[in-house]
C-alpha cells in the first residue's frame, strides 16, 4: 500500500497477554485499515493492512498456521 495514513490520533492497543516486559506489537483499527507497530519503537516503521488482510492473518494465527516447525 502506498498511501500515507495520518496516525497521529490513532488509538493503539496492546494485548493484555504481552506481559510486563513491554515487548509486544501494538495495533490500531483505522476504519478499513489496521496499523501494526513495535511497542518498543512507537516512532519507527508501521505496517498497514486492509481489514481483510488482517482478518486472514488473525485467522491463521488462531489456526496455528504460523507455528514454528518442531526441531529435529
Amino acid at each position: 500500500m502506498n498511501e500515507k495514513l495520518d496516525l497521529s490520533r490513532a488509538e493503539w492497543w496492546t494485548s493484555s497477554l504481552s506481559g510486563s516486559n513491554g515487548q509486544c506489537v501494538q495495533i490500531a483499527f483505522l476504519g478499513k485499515r489496521v496499523a501494526v507497530r513495535d511497542s518498543k519503537d512507537p516512532d519507527g516503521p508501521t505496517l498497514v493492512f486492509t481489514s481483510g488482510e488482517w482478518r486472514a492473518f488473525a485467522g491463521g494465527v488462531r489456526l496455528g498456521e504460523f507455528e514454528a516447525p518442531a526441531s529435529r
